[in-house]
């Protein structure tokens, strides 16, 4: 049994690289079934996303995943070889393993941490369920990945901390409002990073969006994608003082709020709480804001401090995940070298007493008496069992071994014992 992990990632290949060999959802299956059909390939699951292309292999006989992998993405994705060949990594056997429980807990990671990784190793065990080409050993390692996976996320700090600027947005606005169930955002300016903001807000419980822009149009596109209301840029100051968290990013030559504006905000609001998010460059909203009471003003640096801050603590929870991984891989492997052993034991006594009795048949005990016969007969099973003893004697303590599983293989590919 080999188990093997080949492909690439944000790690080893640049992404003009990584698209031209991504397998779009809608031809899964027919690769999978692809790559089952080559020789010596026993189980296979392909995970395929916007930063990593692999394929997570049990081999039988003399296959080599590299190569076979290299040929397949070549066939498959119609790429030449020479153009990432020289991306592709191999894990084998324990770093297999380990890779495999890495990868599902969000260590290997753009952002360490991250939760979408997980669902999209379970997409692409059902993938491979559904196609038939899970059903073994690997089915094993890959479920157990979940239980890794969930053990890191409940055991570790690895996923609580904010680590962009849309998260950092949501952790730094629960600080002023406590729950954001009810606010009201206001987005001036309809850019992609004020949009995401506004999106991670709105999954954190607020509720009325606002959008205005200098392009009506594109606010009014903006809004209905977040079922906002789309305001005309004149009338902006008419309607800041609606809202409990203000996204600001207009491009800007100046300030277009300033602290004049503010104190008008209060009295309209009667003092509540009000946090400004300005991710503008160059700013949109006066830092003097902050001077007055119940304002609170962050531009885009001080949200990088928060995620930066975070990123740092999430390292510090790596660390701690590492070591639940470690534990996990060991007992995997103590597992599927149990798993390995049983049949081995017996193929090895079968291969052993089928040559007996060949030898015996061959021999022809046709002119011996019963006594002798059965004299013969326990003589021969007496030195199967003492040439038994030591090969079994071995097997019994591989579970103990670092190299475990390859010693199984070795005597299985030394005594050619059947799967």
């Amino acid at each position: 049994m080999e188990l093997s992990v080949v492909g690439l990632s944000h790690h080893t290949a640049p992404v003009e690289v990584r698209e031209r060999l991504h397998f779009p959802e809608s031809e899964l299956l027919h690769a999978l079934e692809a790559l089952r059909r080559r020789e010596g390939v026993a189980e296979a699951v392909l995970f395929s996303t916007c930063n990593r292309t692999e394929a997570v292999l049990r081999l039988e006989g003399e296959a080599q995943a590299m190569p076979l992998v290299a040929e397949f993405l070549a066939d498959t994705r119609r790429v030449d070889r020479g153009e990432f060949e020289r991306f592709l990594y191999l894990r084998s056997q324990r770093e297999a393993i380990r890779h495999i429980f890495r990868v599902a807990s969000s260590l290997d990671s753009m952002v360490v941490g991250e939760p979408q990784v997980l669902g999209q190793v379970k997409a692409a065990y059902a993938s491979a369920r559904a196609a038939g080409t899970l059903g073994g050993v690997l089915d094993e390692v890959l479920t157990h990945a979940f239980v890794v996976a969930k053990k890191v996320r409940t055991e570790t700090g690895i996923a609580s901390s904010a680590v962009s600027v849309g998260h950092a947005a949501v952790e730094l606005a629960r600080k002023i409002f406590g729950s954001l169930e009810g606010r009201t955002v206001f987005l001036i300016g309809a850019g992609k990073m004020s949009e995401l903001a506004a999106k991670h807000l709105r999954r954190s419980g607020a509720q009325a969006i606002l959008v205005t822009n200098r392009t009506y149009g594109r606010a009014q596109e903006l809004a209905e994608q977040l079922g906002g209301q789309a305001i005309r840029f004149d009338d902006l100051l008419a309607y800041a003082g609606q809202a409990d968290i203000v996204i600001s990013s207009t491009g800007a030559p100046h300030f277009i709020l300033r602290k004049q504006h503010g104190e008008e905000f209060m009295a309209q609001r009667r003092n509540r709480p009000m946090f400004f998010i300005d991710i503008a460059v160059p700013r949109d909203v006066d830092p003097a804001l902050n001077e007055l009471d119940n304002i609170f003003v962050y531009d885009i640096d001080d949200l990088h401090q928060v995620v930066n801050a975070n990123l740092r603590e999430r390292q510090r929870e790596a660390v701690r995940a590492e070591e639940i991984v470690e534990r996990e891989v060991e007992r995997m492997l103590a597992r599927l070298k149990r798993l390995e052993l049983t049949p081995t034991i017996l193929a090895l006594q079968e291969k052993f007493y089928g040559l007996r009795n060949e030898e015996l048949a061959r021999a022809g005990l046709r002119d011996l008496t019963p006594a002798q016969r059965a004299e013969v007969e326990e003589m021969t099973r007496s030195l199967v069992n003492k040439l038994l003893h030591m090969p079994l004697a071995q097997l019994k303590r591989l579970p103990q071994e670092p190299d475990g599983l390859k010693l199984v293989e070795f005597i299985r590919k030394t005594f050619q014992l059947k799967d």
